[in-house]
């Protein structure tokens, strides 16, 4: 979604007015297709997607028509079987769509993407409201849990209610899409190999932020890490010197061998750490784990470590490995919230 905003931001630099076309819902429930985003211009579609197909040609057409007559509007949907696969729902059989017209002379909401940017930048999480209201003017605000940071203001219900899924909040008689745009809690990933390097643009395609951690120069390269958020070269012995790890971030230990994975696990259990991964074989659970009781780790403490890491597909392969384990960790997050 930074691209999104980016461009969005360069847009009305240029004095162009564009349509944010926004997935906010389906009739009774949120759906999955909830914040998919598109961006229309006078030159048509130019960036993202709300699905495809029938949806995705009409909702271009509505874009078109309101950079003609300047006014937001929420379009509702009824859709057919393989329209509601195209936006990847498992419920309901309606969407909402809204169209947000930008003009390139909003200075509000060219201080709203420019912060949106800047937030990016600092990695804070944050949120974006836009109201959906029916006799509304699309109006947006970006704040975080504590309160608005700029846009419009806020009744006190919309910041009570937000949470890490889409929602949508009525609240003095107004009606607002909420969107956690960039969340707390990282992957962190101790080890630079093949498994890691296809691990991490898996991870970042469905918005984990990933931190590699190697000891090897050559394993440390940033450009072997698409997507990752940052890669440190550090030694495995004394992690708390590069990494302060949370109750929100996620641990996955894939280093070159037995001995650097127990030093790794032995601090991170240290941690209040949400999740504990460790590629291997049973047979190296049993021995590394023997070895971890010897330093006065309890039972307790071991139940806290998943191994062999992701979800038992038969992968085998560095990019099946790094599916299983993506989708462990969607399992895992979906869990949480």
């Amino acid at each position: 979604m930074e691209k999104l905003f980016h461009l969005l931001y360069e847009c009305m630099l240029k004095g162009q007015d564009a349509v944010l076309v926004t997935v906010v819902a389906s009739s009774g429930s949120t759906p999955r297709g909830a914040g998919a985003r598109m961006l229309v211009t006078s030159a048509g579609r130019i960036w993202g997607t709300v699905g495809g197909g029938a949806v995705e040609h009409h909702s271009e057409s509505v874009a078109a028509e309101v950079l003609r007559s300047k006014k937001p509007r929420l379009e509702y949907f009824r859709l057919r079987e393989n329209e509601i696969q195209d936006l990847g729902m498992i419920c309901g059989g309606d969407v909402n769509v809204q169209f947000q017209y930008i003009s390139a002379g909003d200075e509000q909401k060219l201080v709203l993407f420019r912060q949106i940017g800047a937030l990016y930048q600092t990695k804070e999480e944050f949120w974006l409201v836009s109201e959906i209201s029916e006799d509304g003017e699309g109006g947006m605000a970006v704040c975080r849990r504590s309160g608005a940071i700029t846009g419009i203001s806020l009744p006190a219900a919309v910041l009570e209610g937000l949470q890490k899924k889409p929602v949508q909040i009525e609240a003095q008689g107004r009606k607002f899409y909420c969107e956690n745009m960039q969340q707390q809690g990282r992957v962190y990933i101790f080890g630079g190999g093949h498994v890691s390097q296809a691990l991490v643009p898996a991870l970042a395609a469905v918005d984990f932020r990933c931190v590699v951690l190697e000891d090897r120069e050559e394993f440390s390269r940033a450009e072997l890490f698409p997507g990752a958020e940052e890669v440190l070269l550090i030694e495995n012995s004394h992690i708390a010197d590069y990494v302060t790890i949370d109750a929100l971030d996620y641990v996955c230990i894939m280093t070159r061998g037995h001995k650097d994975d127990l030093a790794v696990q032995a601090q991170v259990l240290k941690t209040s750490a949400a999740y504990i991964g460790v590629i291997g074989s049973r047979h190296k659970k049993a021995g590394v784990f023997a070895k971890l009781k010897e330093q006065g780790f309890t039972d307790a403490d071991l139940d806290r470590i998943t191994t062999p890491i992701g979800l038992a597909i038969g992968a085998e392969t560095p990019a099946e490995i790094a599916v299983s384990i993506t989708a462990q960790l969607i399992q895992h997050r979906a869990g949480r919230y």
